[in-house]
């Protein structure tokens, strides 16, 4: 997985997309997928979360959610309950984050918090595990 953290990566609903399990191969049951995610910029299929339900993200009016007056949506709020529930983290924080201090300084911050410190590999925020050394 890459270790170099990059805007092309950053999801327009707050996860980065290399910290993601679908990304590193597995599925949340921790089976092997058949293809791993490229991430939500790159692939052709819309958004998991957010993109099918979001013309403006469907229609690249905005590029990330904070860019739309109804930020956070009810949607979008929703998620961030169930990611600060199951792993922690607040996707409507991060993109305050991005928002407030650029896509830079959220990625150096996330590389920070997401690196192994066993082989510098990145550990997935679904799992907290990393995959490039097999560590928890």
């Amino acid at each position: 997985m890459s270790k170099n953290f990059t805007a092309e990566l950053m999801s327009p609903c707050g996860i980065y997309c290399g910290t993601c399990i679908a990304f590193f191969g597995y599925t949340m049951a921790g089976k092997k997928r058949k293809m791993s995610c490229i991430g939500c910029r790159s692939r052709i299929s819309k958004c998991a979360f957010l993109k099918k339900g979001c013309s403006k993200l469907a229609s690249k009016q905005v590029e990330y959610c904070f860019e739309c007056e109804s930020f956070p949506c009810e949607r979008l709020k929703a998620i961030d309950v169930g990611y600060l529930r199951k792993y922690g983290m607040s996707l409507v924080e991060n993109l305050k984050h991005i928002q407030s201090k650029g896509i830079n300084s959220f990625l150096k911050t996330e590389q920070e918090k997401r690196k192994c410190p066993t082989c510098g590999g990145v550990i997935c925020v679904h799992t907290n595990k990393c995959y490039g050394c097999n560590e928890p």
